[in-house]
């Protein structure tokens, strides 16, 4: 089984507070783009995690797509997959590659094992992966607050507007870009 994780932009990013938990409260509007990863996932003999492309830093065990298979797992009596992720979408670009490719893992192990998981169930599951994985199980202009956890559907098309992205190679992880901000709440709340 084959897909095709895609990325997303912030169309407007608030950060309202700082959380004990070390999270941040936020306040933004998830907009989905069609710039993707490639995702292969095939019943296997033993688990295997492989991916190429853009070059993945750290430990294979800790990527979301495996990390989705994991928790899976846990709850599923599944048996091992081949797994190979083809990265395309620059990590730490603030364009949620990661968090795509391990919600369309949940989506893809749901369907090639029958799980007959509902979208709720699969979002649930998505929230426990990290904080912008749930929105890739909709996939669709969401508002979003709390930590990237409680979304609201939203009626913005981007359709017949040019977007230009630029990547010019600077990596920043999340938690590095939330700390230098100082929260605030907006005038304006999207």
């Amino acid at each position: 089984m084959i897909s095709f994780p895609n990325c997303k932009i912030n169309v407007g990013l608030n950060i309202v507070a700082k959380r004990t938990d070390g999270y941040h409260t936020i306040n933004s509007l998830f907009y989905p783009l069609p710039f993707h990863d490639i995702l292969e996932i095939v019943p296997a003999n033993l688990f295997s995690f492989s991916c190429s492309g853009l070059p993945i830093k750290g430990d294979k065990m800790n990527n979301l797509v495996v990390k989705g298979y994991l928790l899976l797992k846990e709850k599923f009596d599944i048996p091992p997959v081949a797994m190979h992720l083809y990265k395309n979408i620059p990590m730490g670009a603030g364009l949620g590659g990661g968090s795509s490719d391990g919600a369309f893992a949940l989506k893809m192990i749901n369907d090639l094992f029958e799980l007959q998981l509902s979208e709720n169930e699969i979002h649930q599951f998505a929230a426990q992966l990290g904080a912008d994985c749930a929105f890739f199980i909709r996939n669709t202009p969401q508002l979003v607050k709390g930590i990237g956890d409680e979304l609201t559907p939203h009626k913005l098309s981007l359709k017949g507007k040019k977007l230009l992205l630029i990547n010019d190679g600077t990596h920043i992880k999340t938690a590095e870009a939330y700390h230098g901000v100082v929260p605030k709440t907006p005038t304006l709340l999207i």
